[in-house]
């Protein structure tokens, strides 16, 4: 379980090792709500992960927990991968990632170029996580949890002590589920202050199928964004999370996310991995409505994509 003081200490942490990212104003003719857009596809390494794994990573080595020669271990569908990657090569420790052999080309090719020895294993992050574990295991590293840790999901919530910041109130945040790290982290930070709205793909759905049966439960995992939101299960924490905290889960389809994804690209240029586009996808094609003077902020968490797709 965390709370804002975890995500307090997590910004303090990882202070000077991540970029602060900007908010844009979503144009008036675009929404009749006030929407921003918290652009952490600008974050180092691409997605927000930079900042649990910096938190993590950091944290471990201060309680003397990795041995800085065989360093650290994780698995991935990319994006944590590549986070804990250059999270470990800032700090001088080696990374080993397990990813599915479903992973995008590009996000393998980001991971090699980090210095990660990349071994690909399985169809899916659960065949990934589980050869992961094993290496774990036998060797000692010091495993990063690709969402379902503590210092993982806090570093992740330090994208809402921004937000705060950067705004002078947010009434609603918009986050794409894949996991649970990035829902729980800003969950933690806004509990009792602002509604969170979980967006998940149909073919992912699962912090939703987790609410309806009272507990995490597995689920089918296809589709666009299954590289990056396609965790079988929600972790622990971030069920707890949104369970202690009140977060609601809509549903897009995969037509949807793609609509979204197109239609930033074309009205604002910027480029995003499906996952990415998801939360956005809720507002685009109202999955969630907002009211007329609500103040809303999606965050546009991942850019790891091939462009020619856009």
């Amino acid at each position: 379980m965390i709370t804002l003081v975890d995500v307090q200490q997590a910004a303090v942490r990882i202070a000077g090792q991540v970029r602060r990212t900007p908010v844009i104003r979503l144009d008036a003719a675009h929404s009749p709500a006030q929407v921003w857009l918290k652009c952490e596809f600008l974050q180092k390494t691409g997605t927000f992960k930079a900042r649990g794994a910096f938190n993590r990573v950091l944290g471990a080595l201060e309680r003397g927990e990795i041995d800085p020669a065989v360093g650290i271990a994780v698995a991935s569908g990319g994006n944590a991968g590549l986070a804990n990657a250059y999270a470990g090569a800032q700090v001088g420790v080696p990374a080993t990632v397990f990813v599915p052999l479903s992973s995008p080309a590009v996000k393998v090719a980001k991971l090699r170029a980090a210095g990660a020895t990349v071994i690909q294993e399985g169809a899916q992050y659960a065949d990934a996580f589980e050869k992961a574990m094993g290496f774990v295991a036998d060797t000692g590293a010091g495993y990063c949890h690709a969402y379902d840790q503590a210092e993982i999901a806090a570093g992740a919530g330090t994208i809402t002590l921004e937000l705060l910041e950067q705004l002078d109130a947010v009434d609603t945040v918009l986050v794409a589920v894949g996991g649970g790290g990035l829902v729980a982290g800003i969950a933690a930070a806004l509990e009792g202050r602002s509604k969170v709205i979980a967006v998940e793909p149909e073919n992912a759905p699962s912090l939703h199928a987790a609410l309806a049966a009272g507990h995490p439960v597995d689920v089918a995992v296809s589709g666009l964004a299954a590289d990056s939101l396609g965790a079988q299960r929600i972790g622990e924490i971030g069920f707890d999370v949104a369970v202690r905290t009140g977060v609601h889960s809509v549903l897009v389809s995969d037509e949807q996310i793609a609509s979204a994804r197109t239609f930033l690209w074309e009205n604002y240029r910027m480029a995003l991995e499906y996952g990415a586009a998801a939360a956005y996808a809720a507002l685009h094609a109202g999955a969630y409505v907002p009211a007329p003077e609500e103040r809303v902020a999606v965050i546009l968490c991942g850019a790891n994509t091939d462009p020619s797709g856009l």
